[in-house]
């Protein structure tokens, strides 16, 4: 069980769920903008499925990794960063290609379910869509470094985390309680996918060196180290200014601003990677950025508070 839970790579789960909270709160925040009441729009199902989704994803996508990597002899000695279980051997292929295939079906099962407590048995134009986002979620999970046509190996991974892990978790969950886009939310979902990505960036640039021996043309090998922080300094600053600039447009009250707070270790983070000279070091940061992006998620939800009190009325008080 703990090489399994190694596997998972825990670090990398609070960043999934980032945009779920953020998107989750958006909808309970403004639920006079789609004509409901509070109440309608709080769905605890929803959300807590919409979380396992998310979860199954990442840790499917991290199971993936392992094994694609392991496969094709990328998680070599060569390698910077922790020993992958494939790589130490204590975890057998046979066994993380079984994994992958139980990981799938449940984030599927997880998927379905998502669907159907959204829509029941209305909108099936938006539930099967869905379901073909879902499948194609999955998809991407694994082919991002298993198969000959690894789409991670050219360079395309930074893509598929912006777009799953940014915009449809963000968006596409707020949509689920709803049925609207709500356009506001692209910039919160921009800014969370652009650290999503940054915390990719900062995974292939330790691990540049090795990537360029296997052949893994990750947008770090084709751009080179140098180049690679300008573009790291532009996700993780272009994500800050984002959130900012959405707390603007949304008129937020002085006393929510709370989430600059989480601007200090992003910036003690760009500044780090500024100096640094030596990729080992980096490794350490790959969990501060990604804690950094959850808590950024989690103090904006929280202020989002002071726009719900007409839910706390409703659903503790019965509207007194």
């Amino acid at each position: 069980m703990k090489h399994w839970i190694q596997a998972a790579r825990l670090r990398t789960l609070p960043l999934s769920v980032s945009g779920i909270v953020v998107g989750s709160m958006y909808a309970l925040a403004h639920p006079t903008d789609f004509e409901l009441t509070p109440t309608e729009v709080a769905s605890w199902t929803i959300f807590g499925f919409a979380i396992l989704t998310t979860l199954g994803l990442q840790i499917l996508s991290n199971f993936a990794n392992d094994y694609g990597d392991g496969m094709k002899g990328t998680d070599n000695e060569d390698r910077i960063g922790p020993k992958r279980a494939i790589q130490s051997g204590l975890i057998s292929p046979q066994a993380m290609k079984r994994a992958l295939v139980i990981t799938s079906f449940l984030t599927l099962i997880s998927a379905i379910l998502l669907i159907y407590f959204a829509f029941k048995d209305t909108n099936i134009g938006y539930s099967l869509f869905y379901l073909v986002l879902g499948i194609l979620a999955i998809a991407s999970a694994i082919r991002y470094t298993v198969g000959n046509t690894a789409y991670g190996y050219r360079g395309f991974g930074d893509l598929f985390v912006f777009i799953f892990f940014g915009l449809v978790s963000t968006i596409g969950v707020n949509f689920l309680y709803t049925k609207e886009v709500e356009w506001p939310l692209i910039l919160p979902a921009t800014a969370i996918g652009f650290l999503s990505v940054g915390v990719l960036n900062l995974n292939n640039m330790r691990d540049e060196a090795s990537d360029r021996k296997s052949n893994k043309n990750t947008i770090v090998v084709k751009i080179g180290g140098e180049k690679a922080k300008k573009y790291h300094y532009f996700l993780i600053v272009s994500a800050m200014v984002l959130v900012l600039v959405f707390a603007i447009l949304n008129d937020f009250n002085l006393d929510q601003y709370l989430f600059l707070l989480a601007y200090i270790p992003l910036t003690k983070h760009l500044i780090t990677v500024y100096k640094n000279q030596e990729p080992r070091a980096l490794d350490p940061e790959l969990k501060k950025l990604a804690l950094s992006t959850f808590a950024l998620s989690m103090l904006l939800a929280i202020c989002m508070i002071s726009l719900i009190q007409d839910l706390i009325v409703n659903l503790f008080l019965g509207g007194r």
